[in-house]
């Protein structure tokens, strides 16, 4: 109940307005203005710019520029795994999909069906099988890579909510990531398909695709979809596949009898890019 009440607040914001103002803001270039608004963020969030290929604040034209910067080649090397974690985050959940249920939060389920906007062939695939949701914080790098060699097959745009992702809202929140507006990504592997979801939020701007660019807006509330079949869109594991502009999260779906999950893992550990995510089930 507490957590209901938590966010409570939120469904009376203007989230859409309050969305389309911050990517305003965040793609302005004002020059001055600009690096301000970024050494702020750097200190209120202990963003670490060591790392970034750019660390100069005041090199960044815009704020979009600045969060979706890249980092410094070798500073996140790729572990020895059949799956490495694709982005530097937090695990929020991961384990079995039970027939077609994916945990969210203490008392909270969805369905992968509602998560991949209504197709239920593409949710029957992973009916049984395993997934992961890894939250993006505002201080985290924020592209996405790929956790294993792929040949991207479609991707489906899926208007709604713009509802924060943060753990108290996904504890308060029903169905909060298939609510919310996302990005669905269908990809073929070597062992088989998988499906990997850019999930937007309040303040999310736009979700942006390293084939298609920015993917929103435009917003038409209507789902959109590409095919891909007739294209040879082959992605490395450990390269870009895209990014938030303004932070989010990520959730990935595999078939039954495909990942077994590194021991390490546990809900609400902290993960970075390149580390060892899963081995093949059956390895």
């Amino acid at each position: 109940m507490r957590y209901r009440l938590a966010v409570l607040p939120q469904y009376f914001l203007p989230k859409q307005a309050l969305t389309l103002l911050a990517g305003r803001i965040a793609n302005t270039e004002a020059g001055e203005a600009t690096t301000r608004l970024i050494r702020w963020f750097i200190g209120r969030y202990n963003v670490n710019m060591a790392e970034a290929a750019n660390p100069d604040p005041a090199s960044y034209s815009s704020f979009n520029s600045f969060f979706t910067r890249a980092l410094k080649p070798g500073a996140r090397p790729l572990a020895k795994a059949a799956f490495i974690c694709p982005v530097d985050g937090a695990i929020s959940q991961f384990g079995p999909i039970r027939q077609d249920q994916i945990f969210q939060a203490k008392g909270h389920d969805y369905s992968t069906t509602a998560l991949v906007g209504g197709d239920a062939a593409l949710a029957a695939k992973f009916d049984n099988g395993h997934f992961a949701t890894i939250y993006l914080s505002p201080r985290d790098y924020h592209r996405i890579h790929m956790p294993a060699d792929g040949r991207l097959l479609r991707m489906i745009h899926v208007p709604g909510d713009l509802f924060s992702v943060n753990p108290t809202t996904a504890r308060g929140v029903p169905g909060l990531f298939a609510r919310n507006e996302r990005v669905v990504c269908e990809f073929e592997t070597a062992s088989g398909p998988f499906v990997l979801v850019l999930v937007g939020a309040t303040i999310v701007g736009s979700m942006a695709t390293v084939w298609h660019g920015v993917v929103n807006p435009p917003r038409s509330g209507e789902v959109r979809e590409w095919r891909y079949h007739d294209q040879q869109i082959v992605l490395k594991k450990g390269e870009e596949m895209g990014r938030f502009l303004l932070g989010s999260t990520v959730v990935l779906l595999y078939p039954k009898d495909t990942v077994r999950f590194d021991s390490s893992w546990e809900p609400a550990k902290p993960v970075r890019l390149g580390e060892a995510m899963a081995e093949h089930a059956r390895a």
